[in-house]
């Protein structure tokens, strides 16, 4: 074709010819700037990014969020069509290099073409790669063998009993990687090589890597975490680890079975850790409240003049929920009720299966990490799902059932519709726990809460006290019981320190700190620091901090101080004052609670035992958290004679229940969906009393919304069952 027919040729993008598809659906706004008609986002790069928008391809430009299926469908077709024809037309073949059974990452390698006629070697090309998803040659011709290679891994997994989220572990793909680059004839390890040899080399790069963390601790200081338990074997177990904002590592672990746990000796235990990390890393040690290691801490904090002892924060906030049910009688009651819905319920698999069909999958038991947060949060899985129990037990499927005809199935059926009493009691409860559950959280996340726990546990008495209506009478109790346990145990000099040096807080025009937060603050001060001329040079720098000069003051640190985390902010802006800067660090990088200990305890099962059993941390929410005779789960005497016939009866030959015992023993349940939704409003009965859908929430405490009306005096309503208690 000559040059005079190319240029009368007009190109189908080109201006006055708009004939591609895809301008139907975008609107030029500039210079090869396109605006999508359905999310009115701009995109540079003409209408070809429009296209791969609207497709979703995410080929260098977002998804759109707002095009319909059938566009969507159209443009993906499009486009892959385009692309085949532009393979076919340049004569490539395509290769897939595999990535974990996705066919995103493709490598194109030009065709090798040869004559022997004319005895010319055509060309050869380099590889590149492209992100085009299409069907290729290595799909047709390898998947067949991936498919037998991942069945065998996938049986490697179910014989070993290894967890399934392993394969999410990086350490798992490395290895997948390293398997296909060495290529045929990998001899596997032996098991004298996995034993010792492999073990001490590790030993060895995770000695490296703790020369890593201790360079971190000299900066912002470190915790020891020091926590008992006991496995499987009946083992007394005492796990050392250590805590920075890099992150929690392993010490080691003690068997402490032939151990008598005297303070002395915990002390002593302790110590050494102590020498072993530096004395001179070290702010504070973590323990639980037992009074073996409070006089324990107490004994370390008079030998080692510049560290801390501190109770774990978790720890105490579970005895406030258990003070709860023990010395409130409308929590006793209520959570002993629930329990019986519960275990009624959990005990039978066809009442089991009736409830999965009315909440569609969702479970009444919230796992939690601790035992009382786990009584609270299956009270508000229970509140969530009033609706539906109602509908449940009113049902004609219930009603004609032998379970409806039985004596404890009465119970729990008047329990179950006793709108006024029960359920007005679960709110209540609810509404005395949940602000504690939120500081929970708090302390059992992976930010370093020493910053936060102070203002967190003022927020929470505010909000129980907002919850009742600012009815002294109401909230009285409850505040008591949190001042015991607060003033007695919890609250520490780290806390209020970490209070009084927070940006976030510090800045904020109403605080005023009071005697015992400057009290704290000037504890720490002298324990932390020992020569007197630093702690004096920290001293005059507090001023220059409270008047925000220096850096302190800068733009950049004013709008950070919401927005950074508070030791951050302090490594970002503490330049000018750098005695106050490294005292600020090492105590806002502090942890408040034993969460990395507990998260390692099951590890430490699967080395300790002689067959790996499956990995389940305190993060995975399910059923398969609890055991099978937590007190949610199994059932306490409930039953009567005849009851029990009624229930083995009825359970015959039903799978899905493993073990299933009358009269009070456990039940094991499995395939149970560790996944809970939210509640979807507007499902169950009108009540005036119910909480407005935010309360009924399991996954966020945020949202909750306290303001249920409690005109009625619900201690003059309660209706016991004394038969029942």
């Amino acid at each position: 074709m000559s040059n005079l027919a190319r240029k009368k040729i007009k190109r189908k993008n080109a201006p006055g010819n708009r004939s591609d598809l895809g301008w139907e659906h975008g609107v030029e706004v500039g210079s090869r700037q396109v605006q999508c008609n359905y999310c009115k986002e701009i995109h540079s790069g003409g209408i070809y990014r429009l296209k791969h928008h609207l497709a979703g391809t995410r080929k260098n430009v977002s998804a759109c969020p707002s095009v319909p299926e059938k566009v969507r469908e159209k443009f993906a077709t499009l486009l892959y069509a385009q692309s085949e024809a532009s393979i076919k037309k340049k004569r490539w073949y395509t290769i897939e290099e595999e990535d974990d059974g996705n066919d995103d990452e493709l490598v194109e390698v030009q065709q090798l073409h040869s004559s022997k006629g004319r005895g010319k070697h055509i060309g050869s090309m380099d590889k590149f790669v492209t992100k085009n998803k299409q069907v290729t040659m290595n799909r047709v011709f390898k998947k067949g063998e991936r498919d037998l290679v991942i069945q065998q891994i996938a049986r490697f997994f179910y014989t070993s009993a290894i967890p399934f989220n392993c394969v999410k572990n990086p350490e798992f793909l490395q290895m997948i990687d390293m398997i296909s680059r060495f290529g045929i004839g990998l001899k596997p390890p032996s098991y004298h090589e996995i034993r010792e040899t492999c073990l001490k080399k590790e030993v060895d790069f995770t000695q490296q890597m703790l020369e890593e963390y201790k360079i971190e601790w000299k900066k912002t200081g470190c915790s020891i975490m020091s926590d008992g338990w006991s496995d499987k074997k009946r083992r007394s177990i005492c796990n050392f680890l250590v805590n920075s904002p890099k992150g929690t590592i392993f010490l080691y672990s003690i068997d402490t079975s032939n151990i008598s746990k005297t303070a002395e000796k915990v002390c002593q235990m302790l110590d050494e850790v102590v020498d072993r990390v530096g004395e001179e890393n070290v702010v504070q040690l973590v323990t639980d409240n037992a009074a073996n290691y409070k006089l324990a801490g107490e004994m370390l904090m008079q030998k080692r003049k510049c560290l801390f002892w501190t109770p774990c924060a978790a720890h105490c906030l579970d005895l406030i929920l258990e003070d709860f049910e023990k010395k409130i009688k409308d929590h006793k009651y209520t959570i002993a009720k629930g329990k019986k819905i519960t275990t009624f319920i959990y005990s039978r698999a066809m009442l089991l299966n009736w409830l999965r069909d009315f909440t569609k999958g969702r479970e009444l038991i919230r796992p939690a990490a601790t035992r009382f947060a786990t009584s609270y949060l299956t009270l508000s899985c229970l509140n969530e799902f009033k609706g539906e129990l109602m509908a449940m037990f009113s049902s004609e499927q219930w009603r004609c059932s032998k379970f409806a005809k039985t004596k404890e199935g009465k119970r729990i059926h008047a329990i179950v519709m006793d709108n006024n009493g029960f359920w007005r009691l679960v709110v209540k409860c609810l509404k005395a726990a949940i602000p504690l559950l939120k500081v929970l959280r708090l302390v059992d996340s992976d930010t370093p809460p020493m910053g936060f726990i102070y203002q967190e546990m003022e927020k929470a008495k505010e909000e129980i006290q907002k919850n009742f209506n600012n009815v002294q009478k109401s909230y009285k109790e409850i505040w008591d019981i949190i001042d015991d346990r607060w003033e007695m145990q919890l609250h520490r000099p780290l806390h209020a320190a970490g209070y009084y040096l927070n940006p976030s807080i510090h800045y904020d025009p109403s605080f005023d700190p009071g005697s015992d937060i400057k009290l704290g603050l000037y504890t720490c001060l002298q324990r932390m620091v020992p020569e007197v001329s630093d702690r004096k040079k920290i001293d005059m720098q507090l001023e220059k901090f409270k008047q925000a000069k220096g850096l302190f003051g800068i733009e950049a640190a004013i709008l950070a101080r919401d927005t950074k985390q508070p030791a951050e902010w302090w490594d970002s802006y503490g330049d000018d004052y750098p005695e106050l800067k490294k005292f600020a660090i090492r105590i806002l990088s502090l942890t408040c609670s034993l969460s990395g200990c507990e998260r390692n305890w099951s590890a430490f099962e699967m080395i300790k035992q002689k067959r790996a059993k499956p990995l389940s941390t305190k993060e995975e929410i399910g059923l398969e958290n609890l055991s099978s005779d937590d007190e949610w789960l199994a059932a306490d005497s409930v039953d009567s004679e005849d009851d029990s016939a009624d229930f083995d009866e009825d359970n015959e030959g039903d799978d899905e229940v493993s073990r299933v015992a009358a009269k009070g023993k456990s039940v094991l349940v499995h395939d149970v969906s560790d996944e809970f939704h939210e509640n979807d409003d507007g499902s169950n009965d009108d009540d005036s009393d119910r909480p407005p859908p935010g309360f009924e929430r399991v996954r966020d405490f945020d949202d909750y919304a306290m303001d249920v009306d409690t005109r009625k005096d619900i201690d003059d309503e309660m209706r016991y069952d004394n038969d029942s208690d």
